[in-house]
């Protein structure tokens, strides 16, 4: 197989890979194994205590991971038999990687059966001289041979408080569950049904 073929075989395999992974988290528990990665999850710390998480993929907006979790705390409060929910605590967290790949199908005609021999060119660079260009190191005619990709995803996380009756109207920590769930519901994407 060359080596082209082996590059073409193995950028099919990876796009196979990333097809599955190209759709945001839905509204759903966050387990192992489901087909899209990420979700929900909360802890009981009291009776009315929780610790409550939404945890989004690469193709999830930092947006739809926080609205998803107001939507699971409201969820979370009404499951509770209570009607509002104060934010004690909340947190945002992006998560970033950088890749940088090799372009798979650049091979330059000198390519690697020629050892450590390599072209070395001088060229004059406007107002800084001779300069050295090495094609290991970069070039300054074209555009590098590597694709940079960063990749990012978003979690948050709050502490809330449940209680029942009317929400204070002071507290702007203080959420109507009833609300939040009548306001967020047209906009939760839940996970396609199995086929």
């Amino acid at each position: 197989m060359s080596k082209i073929s082996a590059a073409l075989a193995t950028a099919l395999v990876l796009a196979t890979g990333l097809a599955a992974c190209q759709t945001a988290t839905p509204y759903q528990p966050n387990v192992r194994g489901s087909a899209t990665s990420g979700g929900y999850s909360e802890t009981r710390l009291e009776p009315n205590r929780w610790r409550v998480n939404f945890a989004g993929n690469s193709m999830t907006s930092r947006e739809t991971v926080e609205g998803y979790l107001l939507f699971r705390a409201a969820e979370l409060t009404l499951q509770n038999g209570d009607d509002w929910f104060a934010i004690n605590d909340r947190q945002t967290d992006r998560n970033a990687r950088t890749y940088v790949e090799p372009d798979p199908l650049y091979h330059p005609w000198y390519g690697p059966g020629f050892g450590y021999w390599r072209p070395s060119w001088r060229f004059r660079g406007r107002g800084f001289g001779w300069r050295t260009w090495d094609p290991y190191l970069g070039d300054p005619f074209w555009a590098d041979r590597v694709d940079v990709q960063t990749v990012e995803n978003f979690e948050a996380s709050a502490e809330i408080v449940t209680h029942k009756g009317a929400k204070p109207a002071d507290d702007p920590r203080a959420f109507d569950a009833h609300a939040v769930v009548e306001n967020l519901k047209p906009k939760i994407q839940y996970p396609a049904p199995p086929k």
